[in-house]
C-alpha cells in the first residue's frame, strides 16, 4: 500500500540546510511525526514528497522556499519605537507579537538603534531551501466516511 490523500502516515526525519546544519528532527521530538495527507498540517515539498511512498521507503527530499515557508517577504520587516520592546530585548531575540486578531507569532529583532528597532515577522526558516532525509514507517488507511456517516455521529454525540 503507498501513501495516498487521506491517510496518516508516521515518519522518522532530519531536515538540514544547504550546509548541512541539522534544524529539526523527528530525534530530537523522541518520536515519529504523524501527519494526516492532505490536511495542509506539513509544508506542501514535504507531503508531496510522501505521497505515493510505501511503508519501510526512505528518500532524500530538497525543498525550495516556494514550497516550504516561502520567500523573505520585506513587507515582513516592521520598524518600531524602541521603547515598545522589553528592557531586555537585544538584537537576535525573538520576541512574542500579538496580532490585531489575537493571534501570536514570533518577531526577530534585527537591529537596535537609539530611539527605533528593526523587527523581522517572517518565519524563521523563509528563504531557505530545506533538505530532508525521511524514512516512512507506517501507513493508516483514509477512513471511509461519508457526509450520512458524520452527521449520523453527530446525532449520537448529541443524544449522550
Amino acid at each position: 500500500m503507498s501513501v495516498e490523500n487521506g491517510n496518516t502516515v508516521e515518519i522518522e526525519y532530519t531536515g538540514t540546510f544547504d550546509d548541512g546544519t541539522v534544524f529539526d528532527s523527528s530525534e530530537k521530538h523522541g518520536k515519529p511525526l504523524e501527519v494526516t495527507i492532505g490536511q495542509h498540517q506539513i509544508i506542501p515539498g514535504f507531503e508531496k514528497a510522501i505521497e505515493g511512498m510505501n511503508e519501510g521507503e526512505e528518500k532524500d527530499i530538497v525543498i525550495k522556499p516556494e514550497e516550504a515557508y516561502g520567500e523573505i517577504r520585506e513587507d515582513l520587516v516592521k520598524k518600531v519605537p524602541k521603547e515598545q520592546l522589553p528592557a531586555e530585548a537585544k538584537e537576535g531575540s525573538i520576541l512574542g507579537m500579538q496580532l490585531p486578531n489575537g493571534q501570536q507569532i514570533p518577531a526577530r529583532v534585527t537591529k537596535l538603534e537609539e530611539k527605533e528597532a528593526t523587527l523581522d515577522l517572517n518565519h524563521p526558516l523563509a528563504g531557505k531551501t530545506l533538505h530532508f532525509k525521511i524514512k516512512l514507517l507506517a501507513i493508516k488507511e483514509a477512513k471511509e466516511t461519508s457526509l450520512e456517516d458524520e452527521l449520523e455521529g453527530k446525532k449520537t454525540e448529541k443524544k449522550e
